[in-house]
């Protein structure tokens, strides 16, 4: 016997550029992003935040058949009829595993605040991530509240659902704090209650070090790129200490040989900035760009959209490996070696703050505890002693 399918994506028809479409919608899920993604032809509206597939004969079928014994699909307002083939009725909402109660129906209520703060996430522009972050947290809240009008929630419910999260779930301290900023949304900027959470104990951050590679390392990695594009993506990364989405989220025009600046467009808190192109990666540009000849995205993926983030992480993965590196490199570690080297150099914390697009100088000044040029010009109190006329003996 089949198991009951758990999940749902529901199907709306869309416009988007002169063509019919089919929209998905669906609370974010991570299977389900990845069957959506694993549709042929679909892609993603930065202006209606969806993923979407163009309307033709064959688009319900290959929907149906990504979906088929997974999920439940809604096609009532694409076919005005009910999903053949994969289940009659709507399956029951997904519970959360670590959630202490087993929810039967999601109540009106909980729908019309998921509503409400999808809708006012989008009008705030806020990232795509973001506004899938605080929707997973705040369901999560409004699961663990199953019976609970949200509204009826005051600050000692709040305060057990965060002890909650501590003492049973055991999450991260940045995944509590994030959880902290989906309810505070919903109440002040939802249902105007300026202070009904303000006075939420936040969890201390733990003050990790940024890790950093010599530039030693990075000439090992780039040198054991082959592909063209692969070993220009990454040199562009170190070149201005891009964030990896926002080297993604280049165009064809955002890199300014003539002035050696790299345009970056809506980085994180959607702020534009200009940072460095290194004058070496120049050559390397001028042949991708008659090479590959991209037309809207500087670094096209397969379907003519931006490349995945995936593949990006993948590429270094290997890389690293060809280098002989024996420890886990990350693509922010490239941004973090930017920001070190260049201290090294003799360059200003403010103009590295101005180049990294940091808000608060204090996020930059971290770079300072893992540079070396302080740290050559101090002496260990051991180097004072004299330890063969001590009469320690030499070193066996």
């Amino acid at each position: 016997m089949q198991e009951p399918l758990t999940k749902t994506i529901t199907l709306k028809p869309l416009y988007h550029r002169g063509q019919d479409c089919i929209r998905f919608d669906f609370t974010y899920d991570q299977e389900l992003d990845r069957l959506v993604r694993s549709i042929p032809g679909r892609k993603f509206s930065i202006t209606h935040s969806c993923w979407y597939l163009v309307r033709d004969d064959n688009a319900i079928s290959k929907i149906l058949t990504v979906f088929k014994g997974k999920a439940w699909v809604d096609l009532k307002a694409v076919t005005g009829k009910k999903t053949p083939e994969v289940q009659a009725d709507p399956p029951e909402p997904p519970v959360i595993p670590a959630s202490p109660v087993v929810v039967s129906q999601r109540p009106a209520s909980h729908t019309d605040a998921l509503e409400a703060m999808q809708k006012k996430l989008t009008m705030r522009n806020y990232s795509i991530n973001t506004k899938r972050t605080y929707l997973n947290q705040f369901q999560d809240f409004l699961r663990f509240y199953y019976d609970s009008d949200p509204g009826d929630l005051n600050e000692l419910d709040i305060h057990r659902y965060m002890l909650y999260l501590i003492e049973k779930r055991k999450l991260s301290v940045s995944t509590q704090n994030t959880a902290i900023n989906a309810i505070k949304f919903f109440y002040e900027k939802i249902l105007k209650q300026e202070r009904k959470v303000y006075d939420l104990d936040r969890p201390m951050r733990e003050i990790k070090l940024p890790r950093v590679l010599s530039q030693q390392e990075i000439f090992k990695i780039f040198g054991s790129i082959n592909n063209l594009k692969h070993k220009l993506m990454m040199m562009v990364i170190y070149s201005g200490g891009l964030r990896r989405s926002e080297l993604l989220n280049l165009r064809k025009g955002d890199l300014d040989i003539d002035r050696g600046v790299i345009f970056i467009r809506g980085g994180k808190g959607r702020k534009d900035r200009q940072t460095l192109l290194a004058e070496n990666v120049v050559p390397y540009f001028e042949a991708y760009l008659k090479e590959y000849k991209p037309l809207y995205w500087l670094f096209e993926g397969e379907d003519g959209g931006k490349y995945s983030a995936s593949s990006l992480q993948k590429i270094l993965k290997v890389a690293v490996a060809r280098a002989g590196i024996d420890r886990r490199i990350t693509l922010h570690m490239l941004r973090h070696s930017f920001a070190t080297h260049l201290l090294e150099g003799g360059t200003s914390t403010r103009y590295i703050q101005f180049l990294l697009g940091h808000e608060s100088p204090k996020t930059t000044e971290m770079y300072t505890h893992v540079t070396r040029f302080a740290i050559d010009k101090i002496k260990s109190p051991l180097d004072n002693l004299d330890l063969e006329n001590k009469k320690l003996g030499p070193p066996e």
